[in-house]
């Protein structure tokens, strides 16, 4: 029956897979810009109102001596070790659905990797990120984070790939928002690979695109990765997000709540929260929505500059102000009900 589905929320705060200093150059010791991402999926966990489905942290290692470059990938054999604890984690609790937060955008390997192996052919994945994530060791770049979607479908590097228990493959993945291909080699190999693809213009109005390629790929169930670099830096800027011209805070909101009416979202990753660059804040209310006991996912939002309302039986726990002053963030914690957390800024004083 449908509520005896099990859910858990996992936080898996992997770092290693960023290689991003040259996106924050103003973090002196460069191995301190990737474990910005350790500080985020501590973030959302923070913000995620308490629930009565199982929270599990994967172990990840604050810190490296010395990071290096093995078989094309940085930090390889820390990300093979994670891997393995987050699959372990997961084959032990055999979860219906997973909720991650991260992290660098390689946190979703894993989970979505478990649940191809629980769903098999029915399980579609919706990528919703400004990058295609499908570098390839021995590439120009060898950060993991890139490398996400390649490794959910079975591409990349050996070790890694040996703790994954599950493919899914290209013709059941839709990358939306995309909108920077870093290099003509990955756009190449999307073709190739023949993955869909729609840019942040595609799913500007409505969200038809994207639930007709679900009905026309036929699973019932939906793996929703959720990279906060799609959103324009206009309106946040995460880690790596830094081309403008992306989605918008309504835009996501809507294509989420659009997907989740459409199909049984079981799997919902939000990577990629903002690092070291905090002060700079969001420019509108985002209300992200996670899946606790029921297979329905809500979303809520509030117009832009404004102050979230609380929802009924939420509590403020926190008001944070930038260096500046002129922009802060609310917090809202919803002591029940789905999971559902607003961030705002620039909020009027």
């Amino acid at each position: 029956m449908e509520n005896e589905k099990r859910t858990v929320r996992l936080i898996y705060p992997q770092w290693q897979g960023g290689d991003i200093v040259r996106w924050v150059p103003e973090i002196r010791n460069p191995d301190d810009a990737a474990r910005g991402y350790f500080l985020g999926a501590q973030l959302l966990a923070f913000l995620a109102p308490h629930s009565s489905v199982q929270t599990l942290t994967v172990p990840v290692a604050d810190g490296i001596a010395e990071r290096r470059v093995t078989d094309g990938v940085l930090d390889r054999d820390a990300i093979v070790a994670q891997t393995r604890a987050a699959v372990s984690m997961l084959r032990a609790g055999d979860p219906d659905r997973i909720v991650t937060f991260g992290g660098d955008c390689s946190v979703s390997a894993a989970p979505f990797a478990f649940l191809a192996g629980k769903y098999g052919d029915d399980a579609a994945v919706i990528w919703i990120d400004a990058h295609p994530d499908i570098t390839l060791p021995g590439d120009a770049y060898s950060g993991y984070h890139a490398m996400a979607l390649a490794a959910c479908m079975g591409l990349g590097d050996a070790k890694i790939l040996a703790e994954l228990p599950a493919r899914i493959d290209p013709s059941r993945v839709l990358l939306v928002g995309l909108r920077d291909w870093e290099r003509d080699e990955i756009r190449a190999r999307q073709r190739e690979l023949g993955i869909a693809h729609l840019a942040p213009q595609d799913v500007a109005g409505d969200s038809r695109a994207v639930v007709e390629w679900l009905e026309s790929c036929g699973a019932s169930k939906v793996l929703i990765h959720f990279d906060l670099d799609v959103l324009d830096p206009a309106d946040l800027v995460a880690a790596v997000g830094v081309v403008p011209d992306g989605m918008t805070v309504d835009q996501v909101v809507r294509l989420i709540g659009d997907i989740a009416r459409a199909r049984e979202v079981v799997g919902l990753t939000v990577a990629d929260a903002p690092d070291g660059r905090s002060d700079q804040g969001y420019v509108e209310t985002l209300a992200l929505v996670g899946v606790t006991g029921s297979s329905r996912v809500q979303v809520r939002r509030n117009g832009a500059g404004r102050a979230p309302q609380p929802a009924s039986g939420a509590r403020e726990v926190s008001r944070v102000t930038g260096k500046s002053g002129a922009r802060r963030a609310v917090r809202y914690f919803s002591s029940a009900g789905p999971v559902s957390w607003c961030l705002s800024t620039r909020a009027s004083r």
